[in-house]
């Protein structure tokens, strides 16, 4: 993506992440919990390990500090929290006020692949006394760490349920297999993409213990703001810095091949060096090589360099806040390819350690980073870019869900779990509400009149519609549209609906590639050079695409409608204007400045009624909702146009339905009129079948069924005999403009992302 895309910086916040969880709506009613015994709290231990896991477990643990009714918290501190060199993070749990009931010092120093064995060894040895004190019902284990595998074979040994999250995930080195075995010692799984979910059921994981809920620090990323951001910025990288001129640099050793790690981070600094920007370096993780690293950076005098910050530890909260405002991220930390994307940061991932991740289009990777040329070019390339949200990771309402999840599980189950060997079920169980939600789109249909927003699932269902007037100024309707998305998208969580983004189908001329309608029709007033994309993905946190309404019947017909499966075919849009759209290929064509199929426009006569456009003998001009009122107000004027059985009010306006209605009770110039409308419609149809020959022509809109007997006998008259076979349908659609809305989403997002 370039340059012109939103980067939705929002302002984050700062404080406590208990911030959040103090707005989280309280559920009114107590869950009967027949099933575990009545008042039986669930006692649920969460076991931290470093800086990176506890972001992801602390939305969790607040959630359950937020519902003692139901839950008893008990926090195990471990690995490198407590160790000085990697700045004693244990501080920041008991500064968001939580009870730490053990700290088991666990890492054995070295700095070779034993050092790790061994320290997986100490866990294994101090952790069983600690269980047998707490006796959890479950316990909570994050990710992929040579810790995390200690704590699940304690645990697993020991009859105590294991609740895992983010597995399923695949990434790179020998986090994938340690990630992969704490997965089948696991009895409940969190995943946070669709992909990592299909990868659970593939490993024979029970799909009804599978929560497809997001990433837990989503819900911190998406729901804080702050206004304070540059007092951070100014804090770790000094008083003259300004927001998106620097870079945030986290890289890990690859602990299977530590050797051309090393040398990779040295060419890293290198290119920083070189690059010359303000840079804040955090230490690597406590890995096999960790100190080799530490000393490269101290060799080239990292920490006393005047462009650099050299730091062990920055709080999750303003962590945030840094990567939010950088002008770029490097390295090859899961943060950059996960939670960087919510912000749009542009990110450079280097190496092959997160390799298998699901990113969004803010990463470029850098696989083979064996010169520093390469780095500092992809520096080069990223560095102030500005990209789309993504929310592949997660939505914000991750923690609901597992709170939810837990508070299912019946504890009188049998322990021993179950493998669910292929051949795996097609169909995977959506009705139960806490496995999945359906995936959806917000779609948005801006008219002349009306402004529409739905909720629209992958098979076209409309979930849910709300139609306000659309107000006439700019920041009226822009303010409008984003309140009825807020609502719908609020709405869909408890629809069961997940939101994969915002479709939007708007009249005028569209540039889909930057999201910005260029002009509009004189239907909509105040929407010329009007960029869409950047302020609704700022607001919501969700990709969005923008494009003409005619292109999105086209999109709605190839999706759901007579369109489907079909290489060539051209939809018409017969309504208050002429419209449509063109499919070649299976793609739609936008032409070079994005004004291909403005059928409406083709002149079908040379001395015909003016046209909106400005032009003459437009389809437009003869078959428009428009055109027919203009002509069937000439009738009334003239006392032309009531027959027999008709009847209007004094303050009725006539309209094209008025002529329509005549001319079916037997008025002749009505009759005319439209037959008139409709050779022109059809005289239009045969210079697109002789320009495009698709092999199928659609109407579509609410004046479709009246010309389509029309349109057929004008190809039968006038067309070439290689094109009078084209099928000529009407639209069985009920709504093609919110249905090929939601299909901008939804086709895009499932092809990219799952």
């Amino acid at each position: 993506m370039g340059t012109n895309a939103p980067a939705c910086r929002e302002p984050l916040a700062r404080g406590p992440h208990e911030v959040y969880f103090k707005n989280l709506s309280k559920q009114k009613q107590k869950e009967v919990m027949e099933k575990n015994g009545n008042n039986h709290k669930l006692r649920v231990c969460v076991a931290t390990c470093n800086r990176a896991d506890y972001s992801k477990l602390a939305p969790i643990m607040f959630g359950i500090k937020a519902e003692p009714q139901f839950f008893e918290l008990d926090v195990v501190v471990l690995g490198s929290h407590l160790i000085d060199d990697y700045g004693n993070t244990y501080r920041m749990i008991e500064q968001d006020d939580f009870d730490i009931h053990t700290r088991l010092h666990t890492i054995v120093r070295g700095e070779d692949e034993a050092a790790m064995v061994e320290s997986v060894g100490l866990a294994l040895v101090k952790l069983p006394d600690v269980l047998n004190r707490l006796k959890p019902d479950i316990m909570i284990v994050h990710g992929d760490r040579f810790d995390a595998l200690a704590l699940a074979t304690s645990a697993a040994l020991m009859n105590i349920r294991i609740l895992h999250i983010e597995g399923g995930e695949v990434s790179g080195t020998i986090d994938d297999s340690i990630r992969h075995a704490i997965t089948k010692l696991a009895h409940y799984h969190v995943c946070c993409t669709r992909s990592a979910e299909q990868h659970l059921i593939a490993m024979c994981e029970d799909h009804d213990r599978i929560l497809l809920a997001g990433c837990p620090s989503y819900d911190k990323l998406l729901s804080a703001k702050n206004k304070d951001y540059m007092s951070i910025i100014r804090m770790w990288l000094g008083e003259d810095v300004k927001t998106r001129d620097y870079i945030v640099a986290l890289q890990h050793p690859v602990t299977t091949d530590i050797k051309h790690s090393i040398k990779m981070f040295e060419l890293t600094l290198d290119a920083l060096i070189s690059f010359n920007k303000r840079t804040l370096v955090l230490f690597p993780n406590v890995d096999a090589g960790d100190k080799e690293m530490v000393r490269v950076m101290r060799k080239k005098g990292i920490e006393h360099h005047p462009n650099f910050r050299a730091v062990k530890h920055v709080p999750f909260d303003q962590f945030i806040q840094l990567v939010a405002h950088a002008g770029c991220m490097i390295g090859n930390s899961s943060c950059g390819v996960r939670e960087v994307g919510a912000f749009g940061t542009p990110v450079i991932n280097l190496g092959t350690r997160q390799t298998g991740r699901e990113t969004g289009e803010n990463v470029l990777h850098v696989r083979d980073a064996d010169t520093q040329d390469k780095i500092l070019h992809a520096l080069q390339l990223q560095f102030g870019k500005q990209y789309p949200c993504s929310k592949i990771y997660g939505d914000g309402n991750a923690v609901p869900r597992i709170l939810k999840f837990l508070k299912s599980i019946d504890l009188k189950e049998p322990l021993q779990k179950k493998f669910c060997f292929p051949p795996v079920k097609d169909n995977i169980s959506q009705d139960i509400d806490h496995i999945l939600e359906t995936q959806s789109a917000l779609a948005v249909d801006l008219g002349g009149t009306n402004l529409r927003v739905a909720i629209v699932s992958m098979k076209g269902e409309i979930v849910k519609k709300y139609t306000q007037l659309n107000p006439k100024t700019y920041e009226d309707r822009l303010e409008l549209i984003l309140k009825m998305c807020i609502e719908a998208a609020s709405e869909a969580v408890n629809v069961n609906c997940r939101i994969l983004g915002v479709g939007i189908s708007t009249g005028g001329r569209v540039n889909p590639r930057e999201g910005i309608v260029l002009h509009s029709t004189k239907l909509i007033q105040e929407w010329s050079s009007v960029d869409l994309r950047t302020p609704i993905s700022d607001a919501l946190h969700l990709p969005v695409w923008v494009d003409n309404d005619g292109n999105c019947a086209a999109l709605a017909e190839r999706k759901f409608g007579h369109g489907k499966g079909i290489e060539n075919f051209v939809t018409l849009i017969t309504g208050t204007g002429i419209g449509g759209g063109i499919v070649h290929q299976h793609e739609l064509i936008h032409g070079s400045s994005f004004c291909a199929a403005e059928l409406g426009h083709i002149v079908v006569s040379l001395d015909g009624p003016e046209c909106l456009c400005g032009s003459q003998g437009c389809i437009e001009a003869y078959a428009s909702g428009i055109a027919l009122q203009r002509e069937a107000k000439k009738l009334h004027d003239a006392d032309l146009l009531l027959v027999e059985g008709m009847s209007m009010k004094k303050e009725e306006v006539v309209s094209a339905a008025h002529l329509i209605q005549a001319a079916k009770l037997g008025n002749t110039k009505a009759g005319n009129i439209l037959r008139t409308a409709g050779t022109a419609l059809g005289l239009g149809v045969v210079n697109i079948l002789h320009t495009m020959n698709p092999s199928l022509v659609i109407l579509s809109g609410v004046l479709a069924s009246h010309y389509v007997n029309a349109v057929k006998d004008v190809i039968n008259r006038q067309a070439l005999s290689s094109v009078k076979t084209v099928d000529v349908v009407v639209s069985n659609l009920a709504d093609p403009a919110l249905l090929g809305a939601a299909s901008l989403v939804l086709d895009y997002t499932t092809r990219r992302i799952y």
